[in-house]
């Protein structure tokens, strides 16, 4: 049996250990076991961007949306405007869930050690987690809030509501723009520019609710637009929660195409089976794969397994990857699938 592990890091090195392993009764000896450890950048595949340039950028965009929440919920309550409020509610959980992602970042570049051996790359999910529950909470009280103004209208300041939101335009497209550069390498700088890029958005859709309101009277327009922003933020935020949840768990990442992934292995010279394959998440930006390739005719040596990895890396995003070869056909079953037969 050989194994070969192939990790991505931020440094270059390698070690070959071979040791022969005793052959099984009625099999013929196995060549030498060789576990080869591979260590290389992984070429934008889960990069952060320069650190401190992307730290500024959460540092600046979390100082102006905390200012903002402040301000656009204070004249918001001022001018009895939900959609103001909403909208206040709305970058609040922005501020957390940029805070929780600078930090997740922070730790996910921590090493392994002896006790972590993935390092803390997955508290980047449990913040995309969190996050999403945040925003769920926040949309059934901003909801409810807008219930209330539908039912029982009152005069909006339609000027206040369009200045504040004016300005929540010029700070969100601004944090936005801090974002932009590291967005295309990184999907979790992406998400936080496009995230930026959607309050900007919806801070021009409360605008117009207040230009709206100021021409037409029309009161009940600042609840609606309020709930209009509560549905696109649910709509938005469930997809996350599913795929957090989901990469919480294990699951295969949407991305990734475990079939395609099963033929590639099964077409590899010398393959007759392929047994216990296991693909799961280690952060939102890395993905780990296990599986056990069945050769019969002997082992295909390091190059092979070597090349394996690399375009399981370039076509396939599977960021660390372990193939374990087998000679035999009777290759053991996960325990895992036989339990649950």
């Amino acid at each position: 049996m050989s194994q070969h592990h192939d990790h991505d890091h931020d440094h270059d090195h390698d070690h070959q250990h071979d040791h022969a392993p005793h052959p099984q009764p009625g099999q013929a000896a196995a060549k030498p076991c060789s576990h080869g450890h591979g260590h290389g950048h992984d070429h934008g595949h889960h990069h952060h961007g320069d650190p401190n340039t992307m730290g500024r950028a959460f540092a600046i965009a979390i100082a102006l949306n905390t200012a903002f929440v402040g301000i656009e919920f204070g004249y918001g309550f001022l001018a009895n405007s939900t959609a103001l409020m909403a909208d206040a509610g709305h970058n609040l959980s922005d501020v957390l869930g940029l805070m929780l992602a600078w930090g997740a970042a922070i730790l996910a570049r921590r090493l392994p050690n002896g006790r972590y051996t993935y390092g803390l790359r997955s508290t980047s999910m449990l913040a995309a987690l969190f996050n999403a529950m945040l925003l769920m909470v926040a949309c059934g009280g901003i909801a409810w809030e807008a219930v209330q103004q539908l039912l029982h209208p009152s005069p909006v300041g339609g000027l206040t509501v369009s200045v504040v939101a004016g300005i929540g335009i010029l700070i969100n497209g601004f944090s936005a723009w801090l974002f932009m550069s590291g967005s295309k390498d990184d999907i979790n700088i992406r998400g936080a520019y496009l995230h930026m890029a959607a309050d900007a958005a919806i801070s021009l859709g409360v605008l117009v609710a207040g230009v709206a309101v100021m021409y037409s009277g029309w009161n009940w327009l600042d609840p609606l637009v309020s709930m209009l922003i509560v549905g696109f933020i649910v709509y938005s935020t469930w997809a996350l929660l599913k795929q957090s949840l989901r990469l919480m768990m294990a699951a295969v990442p949407d991305h990734i195409d475990d079939a395609a992934i099963t033929r590639f292995l099964q077409q590899q010279p010398g393959v007759s089976a392929v047994h216990d394959l296991h693909i799961w998440a280690m952060s939102t930006t890395e993905t780990a794969l296990t599986v056990q390739l069945v050769t019969p005719q002997g082992h295909p040596g390091d190059a092979a397994l070597d090349a394996i990895s690399a375009q399981l890396r370039a076509d396939y995003a599977i960021h660390h990857s372990t193939l374990q070869i087998r000679l035999g056909a009777n290759a053991q079953t996960c325990s895992l699938l036989s339990a649950a037969h």
